[in-house]
């Protein structure tokens, strides 16, 4: 009973911090959760040149997931470009958290911690940033769109 109460009570918490973040329009699987850092409703402010902290909680797809990446487009003013991660930010696996270590097998949760640095060039523009956390064969294991406002540090 207790462990009930308290896997009860731990969701209810994960859930109070989640970020309304929006599905992707592929109809990729959607996260259970994702937490931006400091931001409970999008458009999340994020300061150019430093890292915008996203916890993506998941569930495995498929058995035997041991290789995860995640890719990102952003969209701002009607176009769509990809954006590239340095590789030890897009290894999903390596990134993982609560000692969480791929394979990863179906229905099993996970969160990824993915650390996004905003650059001092970004332009000072709304961004709808999609993050899909992709499997070995390219097919999507969670996918979702977070509306950024990249606003000016107080360096820059």
């Amino acid at each position: 009973m207790y462990k009930f109460v308290a896997v009860i009570l731990v969701s209810l918490v994960a859930l109070s911090a989640a970020t309304n973040v929006k599905k992707c329009k592929n109809g990729q699987p959607f996260p259970l959760s994702v937490e931006v850092e400091g931001c409970s409703q999008p458009p999340c402010d994020v300061v150019k040149g430093t890292t915008a902290v996203m916890d993506v909680h998941f569930v495995g797809t498929k058995n035997n997931l041991s290789s995860l990446n995640a890719k990102v487009r952003a969209t701002a003013l009607g176009i769509t470009v990809p954006y590239e991660l340095p590789e030890d930010v897009a290894d999903v696996c390596s990134n993982l958290l609560d000692g969480a270590t791929c394979p990863i097998s179906k229905d099993e949760d996970v969160v990824y911690k993915f650390n996004f640095y905003v650059d001092s060039y970004y332009p000072e523009i709304p961004v709808a940033v999609e993050v899909s956390l992709n499997d070995e064969n390219d097919e999507s294991v969670a996918c979702f769109i977070c509306d950024i406002k990249v606003k000016k540090g107080a360096s820059n």
